[in-house]
């Protein structure tokens, strides 16, 4: 059989910098690491010869921070300081990378649905399922549309053994105070894989329940009863991946990835007061409607032949269909003007995603100097937008049609510099039949059309070694983004409108400089790079008597990461990671940035810092800390007030099994989450952040 090899000795953040966790912390001179490939630049680029910044998340790190929180977004918030912090709901609005929207994808299959952005992108994909996680800094179009910010790949797991080996695991999380059996969470895991002939499997379910959150003060969280939450929901995970060997050369695989998260329904919100510091709370009662949840079905199909004619051919087809339900609430966008009567509703987002990725890669030209990579990618979107209690449509369907062939090329000038280089063409069309708006925008009829665009993307960077040791590089980088359609077609209340004409519908071309510098030697690794981010026609969301409209503006970001990993034996390793940023936006269209971006668009300035130790072959020990910074804004209502999270885990090998104990919040701090402070000035998100949890684990393998 021919298996994958999994990234040796637990790698943090390549292919720049090399970090060691400390379980495997070893005499650098005496480990020969082969090359490592990064899957999501789609060349296969190895370490120390990208342009840009690049973090690869292991599965040893993934299973540290899910000791932690079994929340995907947390774990990108602890390890990513680019990324916004983690709002803690199951709706990741404010969520951005570098300021900007991320491209989510589950092997490579988009997961955002940027044609209407309900904000629920973070959430498709137990990471019990994941192998790693791939994640390019800055905008990229080298995988289309969504990637303004950057592109968050998570990769599954696959098979890598030839006989049946199994894996069951259970966890139980639960507050240092107020627990009783509402605040108890818990889940359970099971995962197969194994080989025969020339078949390999692999199968994995988890099941988890949330109960409610405690925070640093011990009172409920408040519930985000219409944007969705995880705490007080259930959910579960069932994915299967099988593939077929024809020779040593041709593989195809099969995948499906089935993920649900539904409210329980027993608690609902209640509004704080900003104004006085009340935060938003809970109380024991079923919330109006129906449950909110997110429903996810991925299936993938990649054919592989790593020789066709001395070439690389990879062709994947795809299908993801979503649903997003939002709680039920008196919004004044679901109201008649006509009418005295109040009106209970709630929106669900649909969409529908089938495309094809074709790449072909030769790298043997110029006596193994120039390698190329050309390819077609298709896409088609579905989505629209319903108001289920009263059976109206508030977003028409709307269909995306999108083709975009590509090129991209490498080239080993000598032996210390690498140049690349691409360009990428997006054909792009819009198709919407003629529709009515809710009452509340006026209930004009708009007239339907096919709007089309078509934009060429490009792509441009070198690395420089001065030094065996020590590199420089310089990327320019440009990312393909639509605005949130479905919200610019639900906000129109002008009659004698058509599709044709709306301007807010051009797309978004964001340019992306970075430069920096790396080193890696022995015990330490470090990197510094400064980056702009710069788009003509940005998108920024705008809220007017609780109607949510899209605002077209020019966007200009600056910022600046690091990260230094220090092993101070073989044994004990150090981490740190920086994160600077500023933005602003032209909000009079004079031409001219003027206005500072707030939290609904930029994180704060973030600072990791993280302590590995294996005490012997039996203990290991985890020990992180995040600050976000203050940060002040032009509306001085959104200023936010930073806060630190320490976070410790152990894990033990015992004679059968292996247990962890965690905690997260270790000083139980008692905060309000940088969303709630500083994206929008609403009593109803005044949310608290989560107090002090314990998490026993307990995992076995046979």
């Amino acid at each position: 059989m021919r298996y994958s090899l999994s990234m040796p000795f637990g790698i943090v953040a390549l292919p720049f910098a090399l970090t060691i966790t400390s379980a495997a912390i070893a005499d650098s001179q005496s480990i020969q690491l082969e090359p490592i490939a990064i899957e999501s630049s789609r060349m296969n680029t190895e370490k120390g010869n990208n342009v840009q910044v690049v973090t690869v998340i292991t599965r040893e790190q993934i299973e540290q921070q899910m000791s932690v929180s079994s929340d995907s977004s947390q774990v990108l918030s602890n390890l990513l300081p680019a990324y916004a912090p983690n709002t803690q709901k199951l709706n990741n609005s404010s969520q951005t990378f570098r300021g900007r929207s991320v491209l989510y994808m589950v092997d490579g299959v988009p997961q955002s649905n940027p044609i209407r952005e309900g904000s629920r992108s973070a959430h498709t994909i137990d990471l019990a399922m994941v192998e790693r996680i791939e994640v390019i800094h800055g905008a990229s179009a080298i995988h289309g549309l969504g990637a303004t910010g950057g592109i968050i790949n998570f990769i599954t797991k696959s098979n890598r053994s030839d006989s049946l080996k199994q894996n069951i695991n259970a966890q139980l999380t639960m507050p240092t105070e107020g627990l009783d059996g509402d605040t108890l969470s818990y889940k359970v895991g099971y995962q197969a894989q194994g080989a025969k002939g020339n078949w390999d499997y692999l199968v994995g379910l988890t099941r988890e329940t949330q109960g409610m959150y405690i925070d640093g003060n011990g009172d409920y969280v408040g519930s985000a009863t219409v944007r969705g939450d995880i705490q007080d929901s259930d959910s579960y995970d069932a994915f299967g991946k099988i593939g077929y060997w024809f020779n040593d050369d041709q593989n195809l695989e099969f995948e499906h990835n089935r993920y649900e998260l539904e409210g329980q329904m027993n608690y609902r919100g209640v509004s704080g007061d900003r104004d006085n510091g009340i935060a938003t709370s809970s109380i024991e009662a079923r919330p109006e409607g129906k449950a909110p949840f997110n429903e996810v079905k991925t299936t993938s199909l990649v054919y592989t032949d790593t020789d066709i004619a001395g070439m690389e051919l990879k062709a994947q087809a795809f299908h993801q269909d979503f649903q997003g339900r939002y709680g039920a609430s008196t919004s004044g966008s679901f109201q008649d003007p006509n009418t005295s009567e109040t009106i209970y509703d709630q929106s669900q987002n649909e969409s529908k995603k089938i495309g094809a990725k074709i790449s072909l890669t030769k790298d043997d030209l110029l006596d193994n100097r120039l390698k190329v990579v050309t390819g077609l990618d298709v896409l088609q979107d579905t989505t629209s937008q319903k108001l289920i209690l009263t059976d109206r449509t508030y977003v028409p369907e709307t269909t995306y049609q999108n083709y975009a062939p590509f090129a991209q090329f490498e080239l080993q000038a000598n032996e210390r510099l690498v140049l690349q280089a691409g360009a990428r063409y997006e054909k792009a069309k819009l198709d919407v039949d003629t529709y009515q708006t809710v009452a509340a925008r006026n209930g004009v009829t708009v007239n339907g059309g096919q709007p089309e665009f078509e934009d060429a993307v490009y792509n441009a960077g070198a690395v420089f070694k001065l030094t065996p040791s020590v590199s420089v590089f310089a990327n320019y980088s440009q990312g393909f983004g639509m605005p949130d359609v479905g919200r610019v077609l639900r906000g129109v209340s002008v009659a004698d409108q058509d599709v044709d004409t709306l301007i807010d519908l051009s797309p978004i071309i964001t340019d992306n400089y970075e430069a920096g510098v790396r080193y890696n030697k022995q015990n330490l690794d470090f990197e510094i790079s400064y980056y702009e981010s710069n788009s003509d026609l940005g998108s920024r969301i705008v809220e007017n008597n609780g109607l949510y409209t899209v605002s077209r503006e020019k966007k200009e970001i600056q910022g600046a990461e690091a990260t230094l990993g220090l092993a101070l034996t073989e044994q004990h390793r150090l981490e740190a990671g920086y994160s600077y940023i500023k933005g602003k936006s032209d909000r009079d269209d004079d031409g001219s940035v003027d206005t500072k971006l707030t939290g609904a668009e930029i994180p704060p300035n973030r600072l990791r810092l993280a302590w590995m130790a294996n005490w012997n072959n039996k203990l290991s020990t985890m020990l992180q800390a995040n600050h976000a910074f203050d940060r002040d804004f032009d509306d001085n209502e959104l200023e936010f007030d930073g806060y630190t999270l320490v976070d410790a885990s152990m894990g033990y090998q015992l004679p059968v099994g292996r247990l962890n104990v965690s905690v997260a919040n270790l000083l139980n701090e008692d905060y309000f989450t940088y969303y709630s402070q500083s994206a929008y000035k609403n009593d109803d998100f005044y949310f608290k952040g989560r107090g002090r949890t314990v998490t026993l684990a307990y995992g076995l393998e046979f």
